[in-house]
């Protein structure tokens, strides 16, 4: 789930042409879900870890294909993920091209990093499954305003509501999933 204005992640990118830092601000954004997309694929911490490494040196290898006209940044990192996934299960390996060709050293991930790894997709995979139980007007309009990063004014508009009937969704909604995710009734 990207935390920022849906744009940021693809000004990002587009800025990361010319300037690195900004392809290390993208990369912040778009780390945990690709992380976390690589765990529930091999459930190795590792492997997950490594497979991302590959992942965000491909796009920062490929960052002037990347074109928001055909999809958003985290669609356009998405892709390259499955691909990389895809080609090292085929291989029966993680590959390592990218990251050899821009210098990067292999990543090594000690007991405390995969745990950590581990609880924070946990933590994602919980907050996903509490979404479900949300009554379907905070459910929806989370989805749209946090994980689709869509402005209150566009969704309002698409439901026929005011934008304070909205944001009082997502404000209600949220506060109950904290609220669950904490343990509490």
């Amino acid at each position: 789930m990207i935390e920022s204005d849906p744009a940021s992640a693809d000004d990002l990118l587009l800025t990361s042409r010319s300037d690195v830092s900004a392809f290390a601000a993208a990369y912040r954004l778009l780390e945990r879900p690709v992380l976390g997309y690589f765990m529930k694929a091999t459930g190795r911490p590792d492997l997950a870890a490594d497979l991302m490494a590959e992942t965000f040196a491909r796009a920062l290898e490929s960052i002037e294909s990347f074109d928001p006209g055909k999809g958003n940044a985290e669609q356009w990192i998405f892709g390259i993920a499955r691909n990389v996934l895809g080609a090292s299960l085929r291989d029966g390996r993680v590959q390592s091209a990218a990251r050899s060709r821009l210098g990067l050293t292999r990543l090594v991930v000690d007991d405390h990093a995969a745990e950590t790894i581990e609880r924070l997709v946990d933590h994602e995979e919980q907050a996903i499954l509490r979404l479900a139980e949300l009554p379907a007007d905070q459910s929806n309009a989370i989805r749209a305003h946090v994980l689709g990063e869509r402005e209150y004014a566009e969704i309002a508009s698409e439901l026929g509501c005011s934008e304070a009937v909205v944001r009082k969704r997502v404000s209600r909604g949220l506060r109950t999933l904290r609220t669950r995710l904490a343990g509490e009734p």
